[in-house]
């Protein structure tokens, strides 16, 4: 990076960049918490009816291992499947087959 024809030496790129991959991790886990939250609330509430990439999302994170309301259980394992589930851009994919190309 150059300012006023002098070359910055101590260049900031690594540190942000390395900052940057720490925030798109932490998004996705929050995106993970939040569509876990999400799928569980809509089948929870008798008599509603999801549209249609709502219920394609929700079937595919079932499939996904993803467990659905059930009795009290450690979470971990949902949480973690969760999160492959959107790192692994099969979210996306599963919005993908209702609405086409999104990208």
């Amino acid at each position: 990076m150059c300012i006023r024809d002098r070359e910055d030496h101590v260049s900031m790129g690594w540190s942000a960049a390395r900052k940057l991959r720490t925030a798109v991790d932490n998004l996705t886990r929050v995106l993970a918490v939040e569509l876990y939250a999400a799928t569980r609330a809509v089948e929870l509430r008798e008599g509603l009816t999801p549209a249609p990439a709502t219920r394609a999302v929700i079937d595919a994170v079932r499939e996904a291992g993803v467990q659905g309301p059930g009795p009290d259980r450690f979470l971990a394992p949902d949480l973690a499947a969760a999160d492959a589930f959107v790192r692994d851009g099969r979210l996306l994919a599963a919005v993908e087959t209702v609405t086409g190309p999104l990208q």
